[in-house]
Order: C-alpha cells, then structure tokens, then sequence
C-alpha cells in the first residue's frame, strides 16, 4: 500500500457520519434560504479513494454483471482497472486528454470510469440514443483522443454508423486513423464479447487494448501521485430541450463527495448490493450508483446493459439485492409486470427514485408492495454532481411523498423571487439556486453559457421550488413548463400527482398548450391501467370535484406511451407540439 492509500485509508475509518434526521430540531425556517450540515469533505481523487476500499474491503465482491456473467472482488476489480490504466499510458495518453463513451451499462463502463480517474484523462459520457450528427458534435467540442463503443444494442448497430460517419475509415488501420469529420478521434476501441470472431480493422478491440496494459505497472501510481480532486475527470452532456448540448464539466471533488453523501442518505455500508439498472452515461447510474456504492464498500449489481422490468426482478431476487434505483416509469413497469407476484424482493431495503417527478402514488407502493421502507427520493442536475437534496429514513411518509427532502451536506440552497432575484418567504414559490463543492467546473468551451448559470457561485436550476419551515423541499415544475392560465399560475406537477390518484390511471402528463382565450390552458396526456376503461369525462368529474376549475385540463389524450430520452425522462416540449399540431394551434 502506498503512503497516499494510507492516508485515504486513515480517512475511511474516519469520515464523518451525518445525523440526517436533526433539522426539525432546528429552529423554524422564516426565509427559503438553507444550508446542509457542514462537515469534511473528502480531498482525495476517485483513484486513491477507491485504493483504500480496495485495501479495506479486498474480497468483498465489487460488481455483477448479469448480463456478462461477470463477479468481481474489489482485488479483482482493482487490478482489471489498474491494467487498463497502464494501457492508456501505453497508447500516450496524457492527464487532460479526453475519452468518449458511447455504451450502455457493461464493466468496461465501470472499468473507464475508474481507469480515466486513475491517470487523470476525462470521461466524455456520450448517450447511446445519439446518431451521426450529435456523436461528431460531442467528439469534436470535447476534442476526444478514443471513442470507446458497445458493438450493437437493440436496433443500432455502432459500428455502421461510425462508417456513415466516416466512410473513409474501411481504408484506415486502427492505429492510424485520420478521419476528416473527428479529426481528433486517433483510436476507435469496441467493447468485444470473450471468444468472438468478429475483426473490425478500423477498430481494436478492448479486450487487445486491456491486454496492453500491466496491472503491476508502476507508471500508474507515478501518474495517480501528481493528480489534484480539483482536477476536471467528466464531462456529461446536459439533455437540453434547445440549442445544442452542453458539457457538464466534472471533478473529482464534486462527483466523489456527491456519491458518498448520497449513500449515507441510503444508510449504504459494505453489506450492501445496489441494484443498478440506470445508464452509466448519466449521473444517476455513474454518481448515485457506482460511487454511492463504491464509497461504501459495497456491490454494484448490473442486472442488464438496458433496462428491462423483469431482468431486474429475476436480478433483486437472485443477487438478493438490497437496494434498487430506478425513474418512477421504470418502478411503474416493474410493478406492473404481470410476472411481478413471482418474484421476491424481501431483502430490498432502500433505493433512489429520481429522473422525473415522482408520483405519490407509485412511491406508496414501492414501499409497500417492493419492501423498500427506506427508499429515497433525490434531487439535482447534471451541473450540480448532480445531487443537492434528498429524503432519508427520517423523512416523515407525507414528506418522503411529496417532497424532495432536505438540503445535502456542505450544500447552500436558496428559492428567489424569478423577477427580483431576492429570497421569498417559506411557502412562495420561486427559482431554486443552489451552491457549494457540487457545483461543475463549467460547461466545456462554453464560458458564456457558464456565466449565465453560475453567478456568484450560484448554480441557477431553471426549477420552480417552495421550502417549508422545516427545509423540505417541494419542486413544483420548471420555470418554463409552468402554465399562465388567464393571470392564475399553474403547476402541472400538482395535477399530475392529483390524477395519479385515480383508480383507472397508471401515468399522467400535463402540460400548457396556446389558447386564444386564456393564453395558455391545460392538455392532459394519460396511459391508463391495463384492461381498464377510462373515458375523458370520467376524468374530467374526478378533476371537477376537488381541485379548483382553472386546473382541470381542457384536452385529453390517451395513449400508450410517451416521448423519452433514453434516462426515462419524459420530453414534455414533444407532448406540447403534437398537442399545437393536432389542434392546429401553430
């Protein structure tokens, strides 16, 4: 063990435990102005922390990977990452230079992930629902050295449309590629399955470039020896509704104090086996999965590279998982497996539900029907590592269900008037602000637009937020998703978890259409629940009898799904301009 692991070592046995449940014995809050519990920070890099767990926990098992029949130790773990380390020196890659993953979830994933942290190389995340036009915009603004890719998934085949990219590159060896549309891309690696035959001669395989590598190679403690938390490691790219993407860009300080935080709101420790089927390109899968984990000693559980309900209750069962994340679109496919009843998911305890506004509804029987008493709710975005608040054990059941939580540790957030700029009362609604070590670097190349999110150290959200006296905070839509109807403000999200409350209605969607009338009134887009009849004025009458006229939608359409990113997120702007096409309200 070197000096620097010992004293990461020394850290672990004493990093802090934060009494999570102490703010209502705080005096009332009178301002929507609030702060987490100040304690240390961790001021180490991903590397050496995840050296110490490794000394600490060596045969623990680290990772599953169903899908690849893989089970790691972290000893196990710790040499395939420090092998492909040494591989990426081999092939000259400096601290700084930038490799782009084009994957969803495999241990080659989670071997970049650690790897890069190791020699200092930033992770470039790029999202597997990308074509052509949006892979050569991310490689070309981050000026990536190696693309790292999966070889198919579903419908996409990666490997054609690099060639539709570049069709020169059926001419080009591997090692010698020079492309005219990613003149920066010098190496192109596919994640290869063990055995097969298939050769690509642009493209390594990554099992030859592992092979590269030393997992004794001493160059890699010598690199990981000069490297700074503060150094950038990550860059995700936001999924913006407009414009083009912008690259989060990420440090070790931010990523790795983010996933131990949100692992003591879980009460993780290294009993623990988290099941894990949201991307690792996005924060969610990467930060609240992978480093909640691994802060913690425990095992990451892949239960596929996609997501798929019933892989993920066949995986709970079997790997008796105690732990499960997941958007609530994924919790609602799970529960509703018609399968569901078969499998027992007794041994899970808590979990993250997050991506999207989470019904209450769904949340009560996450609780009750899949055992996770202690699930939680989190709160962030991709420019904030991504979390700054979150639900714990603590959180009373009406709060857990309708609230976000409380404040993170070492985390400031305040909610200001959207006109103004100034703090608003408890229980006004205002933009959330948020600041503190979770804050990004920057986006990348992109000053400008940095300036305009972070002012003062302020990380502007775009959210529309109340805090109530004790701290909990509710997200009630984004400052552009709420809908002005004639002078009254509304909120779709308080529709939506009113109508998740009918006994016919599995998901709800509102949103704010163009009208001559009142400027802007209410579109209601349903899926109802399997075999059930549900008609619009049914809907209608249960809007009518609690809930004030102006909120009850004008238009109701229902369907079988919704338009999403590949993370769950729904795209609320496409539901808006189906809605302005249908009715002819361009």
């Amino acid at each position: 063990m070197t000096s620097a692991n010992s004293d990461t070592l020394a850290l672990l046995d004493n990093l802090p435990k934060i009494n999570m449940g102490a703010k209502s014995a705080n005096a009332p809050l009178t301002m929507s102005h609030d702060k987490g519990p100040q304690v240390p920070l961790i001021e180490a890099t991903i590397g050496d922390f995840f050296d110490a767990i490794c000394d600490k926990y060596p045969e623990r098992e680290a990772l599953v990977v169903r899908q690849q029949n893989i089970r790691w130790t972290y000893r196990q773990l710790q040499r395939q990452v420090n092998q492909l380390a040494s591989a990426m020196i081999e092939m000259g890659l400096e601290v700084g230079d930038r490799v782009g993953i084009w994957s969803h979830n495999n241990a080659e994933w989670l071997l970049l992930q650690l790897a890069t942290a190791k020699v200092g190389v930033i992770l470039v995340n790029i999202n597997p629902a990308y074509r052509t036009f949006e892979l050569q915009y991310a490689l070309n603004k981050l000026g990536c050295s190696v693309l790292v890719l999966m070889r198919h998934f579903k419908s996409s085949d990666y490997a054609q449309l690099i060639r539709e990219l570049c069709p020169e590159i059926y001419h080009k060896p591997y090692h010698q590629l020079d492309l005219v549309e990613i003149p920066t891309v010098e190496r192109i690696i596919w994640i290869d399955e063990p055995d097969t035959d298939e050769t690509f001669g642009f493209m390594q395989k990554f099992s030859n470039w592992l092979a590269e590598g030393d997992a004794d190679d001493p160059r890699v403690a010598e690199r990981q020896a000069t490297l700074k938390n503060t150094d950038p490691i990550n860059v995700q790219f936001t999924s913006g509704t407009t414009g083009t993407p912008k690259g989060a860009t990420l440090t070790h300080r931010n990523i790795l104090n983010n996933g131990y935080f949100i692992g003591e709101a879980m009460n993780l420790t290294h009993e623990d086996r988290l099941c894990i089927p949201v991307p690792l390109y996005h924060c969610f899968g990467m930060v609240l999965g992978n480093l909640a984990v691994l802060t913690h000693g425990g095992c990451m559980v892949y239960p596929n590279d996609g997501f798929e309900p019933l892989t993920v209750l066949q995986t709970v069962e079997e790997e008796k998982c105690t732990g499960l994340h997941g958007v609530p679109t994924m919790f609602i496919a799970e529960l509703d497996h018609p399968d569901f009843a078969k499998y027992d998911l007794s041994t899970l305890r808590t979990g993250i539900m997050a991506g999207s506004s989470c019904p209450i509804e769904v949340m009560r029987r996450v609780i009750n029907e899949m055992h996770m008493n202690e699930v939680t709710i989190a709160y962030g975005m991709t420019e904030t590592s991504p979390v700054s608040c979150q639900t714990n054990e603590h959180t009373p059941l009406e709060k857990q269900v309708s609230t976000v939580g409380l404040v993170q540790p070492n985390i400031e957030v305040k909610i200001v008037d959207t006109e103004t700029g100034e703090v608003v009362p408890i229980g006004e609604t205002g933009e959330l602000l948020t600041r503190g070590y979770s804050v990004m670097k920057g986006y990348w190349g992109s000053r400008f637009k940095t300036k305009e999110a972070i002012q003062d150290g302020w990380m502007h959200t775009g959210d529309l937020a109340v805090m109530d006296e004790e701290g909990y905070i509710k997200i009630v839509g984004r400052s552009k998703d709420m809908v002005i109807r004639g002078g009254e403000n509304i909120y779709p999200v308080e529709i939506e978890n009113y109508l998740y409350r009918h006994p016919k209605i599995r998901d709800v969607q509102i949103v704010g259409v163009p009208d001559d009338h009142y400027g802007e009134v209410l579109a209601a887009w349903i899926i109802a629940k399997k075999d059930a009849e549900l008609t619009e004025e049914e809907v209608k009458q249960f809007c009518r009898d609690n809930i004030a006229h102006y909120k009850v939608p004008k238009y109701y359409r229902f369907v079988e799904e919704y338009p999403m990113t590949i993370t769950g997120k729904i795209q609320k702007y496409k539901i808006v301009e189906a809605m302005i096409a249908e009715l002819g309200l361009e």
